[in-house]
C-alpha cells in the first residue's frame, strides 16, 4: 500500500448532470460491501488523490471512466495528473482495472472495466473478489456488448447474480459460526483414508496439490482428509478447481506456521453462495478469466501477479520512486535493429 498522510482536502467538484455516461455495458462499476459514505473517506490520501477519489466516488455506475473525460471535469488537474492519481488510488486499494473476453464464437472481444471501492481493500481481498467475478461470469451466459471495447473501462450490460463479498481480514478475526457439518454422502463420496477402496475426490486432490505448488501449504494425508468436507462444499456450489485453488493461495503471508489452520479459516470465511441450477455452465463453455490491467503501463496479468494493480516492473519503479527497469528482450531487439541499420548504411 502507498504511504498515506494527512492533508487538507479540496472541495470536490459536483458531478454535472451532463457528465457523459458510457455506452450500455461500459463505465464505472462499484465493488460490493463498501462502508457508508462519510466526509473522511479519503482523509489519509494526498490532496490531489482526495480530490480525484471524491469525484470518482460520486459518479454513478456506468459513468465514463477514461482519463481524458475525467480530466475535462476536474479543472485543477490535467490528464497526466489524473492518470498518476488513479495509479495512487490503485495502490491505496480503491481501484482495479481489468479486461475480460465477452461474446461467443467469432464475436469474442476484449472489454475493459474499472472496479471502484470507496473502502480501501488489500490485495488479498481484490484477488478473491476478482476470482469470484470470474466464477460468476463462467456460470452465467456470455453477453455481447453493444459497443466495441475501449479504454472506458466497463461493466456488463446485464449485471450478474450477486457475488459473495470477500472477507476483509483483521488481526483479531473471530469465527462467527461453525461450518455446516458434511453430509454422509459428501463424506463417503471422497477419500476414505486407510481403506483405499474409494479413489480420492477432486476436493482431496486439490488440497493435496497445494503443497506441491507452494511449500507453505504442504498438508499431510490426515490434514487433507480433515479439510476435504469443507472443500467439497465449494465444489458442490459450482466453483471450479482453479477458482478453489486461487481462493486458497491468493495473498499468502511470507511464512505460514499452520497450513491446515490457515486453509480451514479460508475455506470457512470465503465459502461462495449457491448458484441457481439454471446458471450451470455447459461442459464445452470456455472459462472467461478476468485479467487485471496494470494501472500504469496497461500490461495484463492474473490478479495475484499484479499487486496493488501494478505489474512487477511498474511496482518496482513505484516502490523505488524511479523508472521501471527495461525489458531485456526489448533491449536485444533494439540492438539488433540498430546493427541492421548500420549494415544497410555500409558502402557497397
Amino acid at each position: 500500500m502507498a504511504t498515506q498522510h494527512l492533508s487538507s482536502a479540496l472541495p470536490v467538484p459536483a458531478v454535472s448532470p451532463a457528465y457523459p455516461m458510457a455506452k450500455p455495458g461500459y463505465g464505472k462499476r462499484s465493488a460490493p460491501g463498501q462502508q457508508p459514505r462519510t466526509r473522511d473517506d479519503f482523509a489519509l490520501l494526498p490532496t490531489r488523490e482526495q480530490y480525484v477519489a471524491g469525484f470518482v466516488d460520486h459518479l454513478p455506475d456506468g459513468a465514463e471512466m477514461s482519463v481524458k473525460q475525467l480530466a475535462k471535469q476536474l479543472p485543477l488537474y490535467g490528464q497526466q495528473a489524473v492518470s498518476t492519481s488513479l495509479k495512487a488510488l490503485s495502490v491505496a486499494g480503491h481501484l482495479r482495472r481489468v479486461r475480460c473476453a465477452v461474446g461467443a464464437g467469432d464475436e469474442i472481444r476484449w472489454v475493459f472495466r474499472t472496479f471502484w471501492s470507496r473502502t480501501a481493500r488489500d490485495n488479498e481481498w481484490w484477488n478473491t473478489y476478482l476470482a469470484t467475478e470470474t466464477a460468476a461470469r463462467t456460470a452465467a451466459p456470455a453477453a455481447t456488448p453493444e459497443a466495441p471495447a475501449s479504454r472506458d473501462l466497463a461493466a456488463p450490460a446485464e449485471p450478474p447474480a450477486p457475488t459473495p463479498v470477500p472477507h476483509q481480514h483483521t488481526p483479531h478475526q473471530v469465527l462467527d459460526a461453525e461450518p455446516t457439518p458434511p453430509t454422509r454422502e459428501a463424506t463417503s463420496a471422497g477419500h476414505t483414508g486407510a481403506t483405499g477402496h474409494t479413489a480420492p475426490s477432486p476436493a482431496y486432490l486439490a488440497l493435496a496439490r497445494l503443497g506441491r505448488d507452494d511449500h507453505r501449504l504442504a498438508l499431510s494425508a490426515h490434514d487433507c482428509t480433515a479439510l476435504e468436507p469443507l472443500a467439497t462444499q465449494w465444489l458442490d456450489r459450482g466453483v471450479t478447481l482453479d477458482y478453489l485453488t486461487n481462493a486458497l493461495t491468493a495473498g499468502l503471508p511470507a511464512q505460514v506456521d499452520s497450513p491446515i489452520g490457515l486453509l480451514r479459516r479460508r475455506l470457512i470465511d470465503k465459502l461462495p453462495p449457491r448458484m441457481p441450477a439454471t446458471a450451470s455452465t455447459p461442459a464445452d463453455a470456455p472459462t472467461r478469466r478476468l485479467l487485471v490491467e496494470c494501472i500504469d503501463c496497461g500490461r495484463p496479468g492474473r490478479p495475484e501477479a499484479l499487486p496493488d494493480g501494478l505489474c512487477r516492473p511498474c511496482h518496482q519503479a513505484h516502490t523505488a520512486g524511479g523508472q521501471p527497469s527495461p525489458d531485456p528482450t526489448q533491449i536485444a531487439a533494439v540492438k539488433a535493429h540498430m546493427a541492421n541499420l548500420r549494415d544497410l548504411l555500409k558502402p557497397v
